[in-house]
């Protein structure tokens, strides 16, 4: 009863005055009667006595008068309440089961003209229509609950009724008006029609609405149909709208139709409870409904006249076509990934179409932004992954070439002195061959088939080394600056690959400044404590290394940012660069387990961060490993011996051959595995040497020589490739004793390879013959 404010009730009152009175009657009725028998006056007597009987039987009859009264029969609780509404500025009234009146404050009395007794149900009959089935209603719901309230549409206004429970028997009603302006100070726009949708009557505020009178709801445009929650837009003579309707039943076949300012919600709570944004559009784009989460999605105010082409794009067609064909029926089975146009940040949704009611469509909208960038980063993996892979199988192609064409010019190189005419030829194309050599490097730096010398190096003496070389490379218009703080762990990485990383990011940061400016290269200590997310990287908790190479160039546009890791991609005029740099950055970084970031805008420079994990460990030791024995350098005089060359690319097979014999030493050659083998079945084959190629079809060269080696178990073996000293780890680690050559390789580097092995195993056989 916290809404009860008031004093005393009237009735309580004049109960209790009408009790005193009997009362007080009676008490004078036995005094008469005492006086007549104490008088000694016979005539005295007699009056006495008739007094006391008259006060006697009035006393009797208003103690009667009294316990009939209403007010007489109320519990405690019934009379505290009366009190409490006394002066409650609704109309407040107590009523029985029945719904008779048996107590109501002076507010009831003057605004409804309640009386006791009266039928509360008669009461408001004037004022709603079907009051008696209204009040069973609001009881039944008063039992379930203890109290109930409903609001009704009356003139121009509503009515709003409150029961409150005060005990089994007993009810306590409040009545007051409730004001819903609606824009207007006129109340609620109300519509009264009948069965078909006909307006019967309407009120002063639907006058004022609509600024004429209206013969059927079709003239909204909502069909002949109106449902509570319905909403839509109205151009008014008060300007454009957003209505919402409220629809009661009124009896006889008639209904009430208000019409109120409609949230973006709609109004509807079940779609406004929803976990998922939802939205009602029209075929033509309006949106007539979104519920809470789809205004959160979507930066919508409540009551926003919207468009949904306003609030999404990228479908790659007119979104008015998308809903049209949506609203025939048509692709509703296919999801579509858009943006959102008012999103600061690029955020996308997944928007799934299905017919609702007539010209309308619902949509349903997921935030797919998290899913997206996960695509992304899968796809960005695959093809970075693929570009790998292809830039590592070119890199093997070209050392192919490349080894012959150097090969081929150091052969030429033997039968030309250096004054003749064609010397300085062979020595360019020689020279333009190493130069290719570097740039597959390169490529092998970024599919990450290089090999990489691990150790642990002290990155403030790294870079200090490379100072001096460093402001060569800037030139005389760009200032080189280094700040190292002063104790930063060690980290595991390969120097030479950690050398080229910082010459190629300043030579990069000095072509961003062609009018000069500043370059700067700092080192700093960084310790996660939680993972690092990061243009879709994730770096874990630890200790890090962080590399710093600032400028103050140009800057990168934004839609270049993400392309600057691919290979070939450059911005530069052609002939200018090659556009491997910052992918062979990439690829170092990346297997020494490292991160690259870039942070770029336009017009004030860039800074690539590199970030190495930190080397807590001790240095370890590197002992020497007892199956790859140390290769010494031996006498120029030619040894002699017999060499099974195998290898598929004719090419390099025939320069190989052609040098090797040049040399003084017997050459049998092979173009594949299976070959080689057919020549080895034959006991009497004197072999010194195998040199074979890795990668071949067929049988490659592990393959062969594990074969082979099980009738020649001491055949010392040279293995030739065009990928890294890694890939003779990966596949061949099982073979005591190989030596690896990498391809593109000089004459002057194969004969001495094969010498060396050569001598090699000339001592294991005299060591063998000693001991025997």
């Amino acid at each position: 009863m916290a809404e009860i404010r008031t004093t005393l009730a009237q009735t309580m009152p004049n109960a209790t005055r009408t009790a005193c009175a009997w009362v007080l009657v009676l008490m004078l009725g036995v005094l008469a009667f005492a006086a007549a028998r104490m008088s000694g006056s016979p005539s005295l007597s007699v009056a006495f006595v008739a007094a006391g009987a008259s006060c006697a039987v009035i006393g009797a009859t208003m103690a009667l008068i009294a316990r009939a009264s209403p007010g007489s029969r109320m519990p405690d609780a019934v009379r505290s309440a009366a009190q409490a509404v006394e002066d409650d500025t609704a109309s407040c009234m107590i009523c029985d089961a029945a719904f008779r009146i048996r107590h109501a404050n002076p507010r009831a009395q003057g605004e409804v003209h309640a009386k006791i007794g009266a039928s509360l149900a008669t009461l408001l009959r004037p004022r709603i229509a079907h009051p008696t089935a209204i009040l069973h209603r609001l009881a039944t719901q008063i039992e379930v609950g203890g109290h109930a309230t409903e609001d009704f549409l009356v003139g121009n206004g509503a009515l709003r009724i409150i029961g409150r429970k005060i005990d089994a028997t007993f009810t306590l009603w409040r009545i007051l008006p409730v004001s819903e302006a609606c824009g207007s100070e006129v109340g609620v726009p109300v519509l009264t029609t009948g069965r078909r949708g006909a307006v019967l009557a309407m009120n002063e505020a639907a006058h004022r609405l609509f600024g004429r009178r209206l013969r059927d709801l079709g003239e909204l445009g909502l069909g002949d149909e109106a449902r509570t929650g319905t909403a839509f837009f109205l151009d008014t003579p008060l300007g454009s709208q957003r209505l919402e309707l409220r629809c009661f039943e009124a009896g006889q076949g008639r209904t009430e139709v208000a019409l109120l300012p409609a949230s973006a919600s709609g109004g509807d709570p079940i779609l406004e409870g929803l976990p998922i944004a939802l939205l009602r559009v029209t075929p033509e784009g309006v949106v007539s409904t979104a519920n809470r989460e789809a205004r959160q999605l979507l930066k919508l105010e409540d009551g926003e006249d919207a468009r949904l082409g306003q609030l999404l794009e990228g479908l790659g067609r007119p979104i008015s076509e998308w809903l049209a064909d949506a609203a025939s029926g048509r692709g509703l089975g296919r999801p579509e990934f858009l943006r959102l146009s008012r999103s600061p940040e690029e955020t996308i949704v997944q928007v799934a179409l299905t017919r609702g009611a007539p010209d309308e469509v619902i949509a349903v909208l997921t935030d797919a932004t998290e899913l997206k960038t996960l695509e992304a980063q899968f796809v960005q993996s695959q093809k970075m992954q693929a570009i790998g892979q292809l830039a590592g199988g070119i890199a093997h192609d070209f050392n192919n070439l490349l080894t012959a064409i150097s090969g081929h010019c150091d052969l030429l190189l033997l039968r030309h002195s250096r004054g003749d005419q064609d010397y300085d030829d062979v020595v360019q194309i020689n020279q333009n061959a190493n130069r290719a050599a570097a740039l597959v490097g390169q490529l092998l730096a970024f599919s990450r088939k290089q090999s990489m010398k691990a150790e642990i190096i002290d990155l403030r003496e790294t870079l200090a080394d490379l100072t001096h070389l460093l402001n060569r490379l800037v030139g005389e218009r760009v200032t080189l600056e280094l700040r190292y703080e002063p104790a930063l762990p060690p980290i595991r990485a390969d120097r030479r690959q950690l050398e080229q990383v910082m010459m190629n990011l300043v030579v990069n940061a000095r072509d961003a400044m062609p009018e000069g400016g500043r370059i700067l290269v700092e080192t700093e200590f960084l310790r996660l404590r939680e993972p690092m997310l990061r243009d879709r990287a994730r770096v874990e908790p630890g200790d890090y290394i962080v590399v710093k190479v600032s400028d103050t160039g140009i800057g990168i546009p934004p839609e270049n940012v993400r392309k600057v890791f691919e290979p070939f991609y450059t911005t530069k005029r052609s002939g200018e660069g090659t556009g491997l740099g910052l992918s062979t950055v990439y690829g170092i970084v990346k297997q020494t387990g490292g991160f690259v970031f870039l942070d770029s805008e336009v017009g004030k420079g860039t800074t690539f961060r590199l970030m190495f994990p930190a080397h807590t460990g001790p240095v370890p030791a590197r002992a020497k490993d007892p199956d790859k024995p140390v290769l010494r350098k031996p006498s120029d005089a030619a040894l002699g011996g017999v060499v099974l060359l195998v290898e598929d690319e004719a090419p390099v097979r025939a320069f190989a051959v052609r040098g090797l014999r040049l040399k003084g030493l017997t050459v049998i050659e092979a173009d594949c595995g299976e070959r080689a083998l057919e020549i080895l079945s034959d006991p009497g084959t004197r072999i010194d040497l195998a040199v074979s190629d890795m990668i071949m079809p067929g049988l490659d060269g592990p393959s062969w020589v594990r074969e082979a080696r099980k009738d020649r178990p001491d055949m010392p073996v040279v293995f030739m490739s065009g990928y890294a000293a890694d890939a003779l780890e990966a596949s061949a680690a099982d073979i005591d004793g190989a030596q690896f050559l990498q391809k593109p390789f000089s004459l002057n580097a194969l004969a001495e390879t094969v010498r060396q092995n050569l001598a090699l195993a000339k001592e294991h056989r005299e060591r063998a013959a000693t001991t025997v």
